[in-house]
């Protein structure tokens, strides 16, 4: 009988809780609007609390109180490339559009693509035409051959641009009479949510380095503005990542380097960005949170390990094209950083290397088989690190510090006010150390009066600045000032 009268007196005291918490004002944690707010929370009366909800709320104001952790089903192993044709029957698939670049095309990695899609019997058709570092007509390209064949299905193989140009080509072919800036980020394009379902996308990375196999951004060059944008959505995400680390033994040392520079600062700056209880606005709707919500505790894991395994693993990868361990362990930790920065997002480095390739002097990277001038992206993003970790230092400390620490400096007796100075010459070294990397923007290409228009490039990446420590996104003067110093000290390290 004991058990019967105890099981109303619980049932009581859940009703009376639930009655406390819905008319218990205000709704928001202080710890998320003030980090360093720890005391208990103090209810207010009834009637104070329907006050206070009767007042009208500027969500433009409102500080984020959640996020959101979404990141693609990954395989890892190497030779599992040849299970791809058995994921697309069990998916039921009946028409699959395979997208790679020429380059890749001859690679070992399509042949298995192929053999595997063959032997299940999966009718496919290969699009090859994908531009290393895509650019909006590249995309425009792939996207009408997308509608053309009317794929149920999608199989990316290649790098970044190759898996980014495939998320778009998926995109467009599921919403036919979208315009092409409806979906791009703001405010460049409309930044639409995307509302329905796109189909079954199934990648393979060859390269060690974006990440895009877990994330839900596709990045391109939009010509017209001189800038990189791209769009960035949860429903873009990949249905598989498959990482395989015998597909990327073929990279020359040079991509491998690049690849791995943009492992380093999506880890690095997913794991200093603004926390995500920083942001403003709070969504009015969860459809409208974005993919980039600030560090969190479970981005912080994996961006953290990311850093760690590249530093140890990148350089060892890049002066021995054998070294099938190193290999292996950049592959994992560039999908590691996905994980980390596809939900926390980068910001400074990136941010500001989207106008660096936009608005390249004429500047061609030795080590990569194209006859038009390239900054790569991760050789595009590395360059300004050391100035932006400087710069970022001050906004946390304790993070910049443990930064350092992967890179083996000792920080028992660093004063927290010389972090960023302290991150900023690890990284520096370890740039260096790498070789045949430009140290500073002047070494591609840029001079002072390139300054302006490099700081104007980059005022617009608004998704990815709202995230940035200590830059003043409010008083937009202020920004450029902040930007155009940043550049300058960004020319040489």
């Amino acid at each position: 009988m004991a058990a019967i009268r105890i099981a109303p007196t619980r049932a009581a005291r859940a009703l009376n809780l639930l009655r406390t918490v819905q008319y218990t004002h205000p709704p928001t944690c202080p710890c998320h609007s003030n980090p360093a707010h720890h005391h208990h929370h103090k209810p207010l009366a009834v009637s104070q609390a329907r006050r206070a909800l009767a007042t009208p709320i500027d969500h433009a104001q409102q500080k984020e109180y959640a996020f959101e952790m979404a990141a693609s089903s990954i395989r890892f192993g190497p030779g599992c490339t040849k299970e791809v044709g058995m994921d697309f029957k069990n998916m039921g698939s009946k028409r699959v559009m395979v997208v790679t670049d020429g380059t890749v095309e001859k690679l070992d990695a399509m042949k298995q693509v192929r053999e595997g899609l063959e032997k299940e019997g999966i009718p496919f058709e290969v699009y090859n035409k994908v531009r290393v570092e895509p650019k909006d007509s590249s995309i425009k390209e792939a996207i009408a051959a997308a509608k053309a064949y009317q794929p149920d299905a999608f199989l990316a193989v290649g790098g970044g641009s190759v898996i980014d140009t495939t998320k778009l080509m998926n995109l467009y072919a599921c919403f036919p009479e979208a315009d092409f800036l409806d979906f791009v980020n703001a405010p460049l394009g409309k930044g639409l949510p995307i509302t329905r379902k796109l189909h079954p996308l199934i990648a393979v990375p060859t390269t060690a380095g974006t990440g895009s196999e877990t994330t839900g951004t596709a990045i391109f060059d939009l010509v017209s503005k001189r800038a990189k944008t791209g769009i960035a959505h949860r429903a873009l995400k990949p249905t598989l990542g498959i990482c395989d680390p015998l597909n990327t033994r073929t990279m020359p040392s040079a991509v491998h380097a690049s690849s791995g520079l943009d492992v380093l600062c999506h880890s690095l700056e997913s794991w200093t960005a603004i926390p995500y209880y920083e942001r403003v606005p709070r969504p009015t709707n969860p459809i409208l949170r974005p993919a980039y919500q600030g560090a969190n505790p479970i981005s912080d894991i994996f961006s953290l390990q990311a850093l760690r395994s590249t530093v140890k693993y990148l350089p060892r990868a890049v002066r021995d094209p054998d070294d099938t361990e190193a290999q292996s362990q950049m592959l994992l930790a560039a999908t590691l950083a996905g994980v980390g920065f596809g939900n926390a997002g980068v910001h400074l480095c990136h941010g500001m290397s989207y106008p660096i390739s936009g608005q390249n002097p004429g500047y061609k990277h030795p080590g990569y088989q194209t006859s038009s001038p390239i900054i790569p992206h991760g050789v595009s993003v590395a360059v300004t690190a050391p100035a932006v970790f400087k710069f970022t230092g001050a906004s946390n400390p304790e993070r910049h510090l443990a930064a350092a620490e992967c890179f083996g400096v000792d920080i028992s007796n660093v004063k927290k006010e010389s972090a960023g100075e302290v991150l900023s010459e690890a990284l520096a070294k370890f740039l260096v150390g790498l070789g045949d990397q430009p140290r500073g923007l002047k070494h591609l290409g840029f001079k002072p009066e390139h300054v302006d228009g490099l700081v104007e490039g980059t005022i617009p990446q608004a998704r990815v600045l709202m995230l940035a420590p200590n830059l003043d996104t409010q008083n937009v003067d202020a920004e450029r000032e902040q930007l155009r110093d940043l550049f300058t000290e960004a020319m040489d390290y």
